[in-house]
């Protein structure tokens, strides 16, 4: 989300949560051109003014920013999305004091992908689909995840299903993969970046009555 109607949209349609991009080489990239965090700021405060959550998406952060940001606005989660150790994700937990949730998002292609996951001490799991080669961005490239890997996948911790999901197909991957809660993007979207008040709302729809 990138402007504070769509957090309302969602909000009104019953999301639990709204996620917000703090990545520059994203189209939905909510840093201001110099880092600032105004606009996360901003549209965190009015998520948690609506009732819903606000998920904070970072790719292999330096603890600086970290603390820049957890002194500024502290979200619900951090959502990690990039190559981030366990010990590096172990750290920035310590760092939060509790404030916060941190999940550690990864996409899968295979068995070994999911095993390496949970190396991770985390509040919850993302599994997406694994970036194409050379693809600039961790996720929301519109790429639907291997649903039958997930087959009998039981963590410990509750996880979120990404990638490549619709208001078309969501009810069908829940079904197929019992995940808790399910993260979507460009599924949403007209437009690289831009967001549908219409999908938004089929898309929770589907997905709460799954």
């Amino acid at each position: 989300m990138s402007d504070p109607h769509m957090v309302r949209v969602a909000a009104e349609a019953g999301a639990d949560w709204v996620g917000f991009v703090l990545y520059p080489k994203s189209p939905r990239n909510v840093l201001g051109e110099y880092g600032d965090l105004e606009l996360f700021t901003e549209l965190t405060d009015f998520a948690h003014e609506l009732g819903i959550g606000s998920v904070a998406l970072l790719v292999d952060p330096d603890e600086g920013f970290v603390d820049e940001l957890l002194t500024t606005a502290v979200p619900t989660a951090i959502q990690l999305h990039g190559k981030e150790t366990p010990e590096q994700v172990r750290r920035i937990w310590q760092m939060t004091y509790q404030t916060c949730e941190i999940w550690k998002a990864a996409g899968i292609a295979n068995e070994d992908d999911l095993e390496a996951l949970q190396a991770f001490e985390v509040d919850r799991y993302l599994i997406d689909a694994k970036p194409p080669e050379g693809a600039d961005l961790p996720g929301g490239n519109g790429e639907v995840a291997d649903w039958t890997l997930l087959d009998g996948f039981a963590p410990g911790v509750p996880w979120l299903l990404a990638g490549g999901l619709t208001p078309d197909n969501v009810a069908e991957a829940i079904t197929a993969t019992g995940a808790h809660a399910v993260d979507v993007s460009s599924g949403v979207e007209v437009a690289r970046g831009v967001k549908d008040e219409d999908l938004i709302r089929a898309f929770i729809d589907a997905a709460k009555t799954a």
